[in-house]
């Protein structure tokens, strides 16, 4: 259990956890059922940084610096697959074309786009709720929901890139492993996190992330196949994103 919960924050984070622990595909899967708790980890890291920041910056410099702050933290990995998702699906003609531009290291103009968006986006939307005096609960849930939501189609879609002819160019991606115990597990601590933070809100941000997941998969699915790495940071953004939004409605 422990080195489960460890393997989960080694692959979310750049916490220096994984230094010392060795983990294979099977287990990365397996750690999924504690995303969520790992993205409230993050959450509560970002909390802390907003409730030293707001009393002495402007609200907009507040959330830019915790833009900055999640970057760093998670090494930009989920912003990184949204560039790398908008590029494919933006620039594609077919799946493989797709696939083949999502393995592409360079950013187009999709992906610049995109990352622009979703920064701005959720920039505005943190400094808004430190208004409202609602950033703390909403960042907290954002991420732990966004995580989530990544357990919610590792475990209820294919992945889309095949096994190579010697079994190794996708046979370890963890998303292949993610069963129905991860999904029920997460899932479970995914809506406390969210009713504990935001009561009403925080139920109703589960429900619009699992729409929005549903819609996603199914998109994924009928564009490429099924899901991979990338579409999954695309999903962890744009539900981060969502839920932001949920909580800055009035």
């Amino acid at each position: 259990m422990i080195s489960d919960f460890l393997a989960a924050v080694a692959f979310l984070t750049r916490l220096p956890v994984g230094r010392w622990l060795a983990f294979d595909a099977k287990q990365v899967a397996r750690s999924q059922r504690w995303f969520p708790l790992v993205g409230a980890l993050l959450g509560g890291i970002y909390a802390g940084v907003l409730w030293l920041c707001a009393p002495y910056f402007p609200a907009l410099v507040a959330a830019v610096l915790l833009a900055a702050l999640d970057a760093w933290l998670t090494g930009a990995m989920h912003l990184d697959g949204l560039a790398d998702t908008a590029d494919g699906f933006g620039g594609g003609s077919s799946r493989e074309d797709v696939l083949r531009i999502m393995r592409d290291h360079a950013i187009g103009a999709y992906g610049a786009v995109a990352v622009v968006l979703a920064i701005t986006l959720k920039t505005a939307a943190v400094a808004a709720l430190i208004g409202f005096g609602r950033a703390i609960p909403a960042v907290v849930a954002a991420v732990a929901l966004g995580r989530w939501s990544a357990v919610l189609l590792s475990a209820t879609q294919p992945y889309a890139r095949p096994i190579a002819a010697d079994g190794r160019l996708t046979a370890g991606a963890p998303a292949r492993f993610v069963g129905r115990a991860e999904l029920w597990i997460a899932t479970v601590s995914a809506a406390a996190i969210a009713a504990l933070c935001g009561g009403r809100r925080g139920i109703a941000a589960c429900v619009l992330v699992a729409i929005a997941g549903a819609l996603w998969g199914w998109r994924c699915r009928r564009r490429i196949g099924g899901v991979t790495g990338d579409t999954l940071g695309a999903g962890i953004v744009a539900a981060e994103c969502l839920v932001l939004l949920l909580f800055t409605a009035r």
